[in-house]
């Protein structure tokens, strides 16, 4: 079985966010980029079905040379091989696009995305690139067999979980849960010497338009000081849960 894991370069949760050119770009000075954690649990799990059913696995990414650090580590976890298509990430249709001409070429059986990244959050690759390619589809995946070409998942519905089957080529959008936290794969040090000689190719980007631009970003509003009531003083509590914080 061949496994595509496609993999997000975003920043980590404890960076400071800020933004240029009046903001309407994001500042990436200073600023430490991970694997979406999503995406990590996909890689996991991937992992899993290497060790276990002899599967190979290749992680990808749409960006520029910065992003190469993070497919390292991706391959001294434990991919076989990485492919970084050279394009800025402009939307998320061109990278669906851009994702979708590698899995033709490769020929892929299973398709592992996580189901938004921790930064724009769009949410939309995944079901685009099985909207391209006419794979079938599993959002919010939290659990996956395979057994030959057939595939049992599971995935997260308001109030509850589904469970489905559905058969190979496929996409999952993969989440929290696919693997469990304590389960999620760290470099050693033999996987990170191990992933300087592994291959991580680089490919010219096809021709494709972005659909959406950012106009503009805005940081939530920062939080008011506590102000603080007499207990006795219940008429003013509540004129200010009324008034002020519109919550009555």
């Amino acid at each position: 079985m061949k496994i595509l894991v496609c993999i997000s370069h975003v920043p980590d949760t404890t960076s400071k966010i800020n933004f240029t050119s009046g903001d309407a770009e994001f500042d990436t000075n200073g600023v430490q980029f991970v694997i979406n954690p999503n995406d990590e649990f996909g890689l996991t799990r991937a992992i899993w079905f290497q060790e276990q059913q002899g599967a190979t696995v290749t992680v990808v990414n749409v960006g520029g040379p910065d992003t190469e650090p993070t497919l390292r580590k991706a391959l001294a976890i434990g991919a076989n091989e990485a492919i970084r298509v050279n394009a800025a990430p402009k939307d998320g249709f061109f990278v669906a696009t851009q994702l979708a001409e590698v899995i033709k070429a490769g020929n892929y059986d299973l398709v592992i995305a996580g189901k938004e990244s921790l930064d724009y959050n769009g949410g939309m690759v995944p079901g685009m690139l099985a909207g391209i390619l006419g794979y079938n589809f599993v959002n919010s995946c939290t659990d996956l067999k395979i057994d030959g070409t057939s595939a049992m998942a599971s995935r997260e519905i308001d109030g509850g979980k589904e469970i489905v089957s559905t058969s190979l080529p496929l996409i999952i959008g993969g989440q929290k849960g696919l693997v469990e936290e304590k389960d999620l794969k760290i470099p050693n040090m033999r996987g990170i010497m191990t992933a300087r000689t592994k291959a991580l190719n680089v490919l010219e980007p096809v021709s494709s338009e972005a659909t959406t631009k950012a106009v503009k970003f805005e940081k939530p509003a920062p939080k008011s000081a506590v102000k603080l009531i007499n207990a006795d003083n219940l008429d003013e509590l509540i004129s200010l849960l009324h008034n002020e914080a519109k919550v009555i």
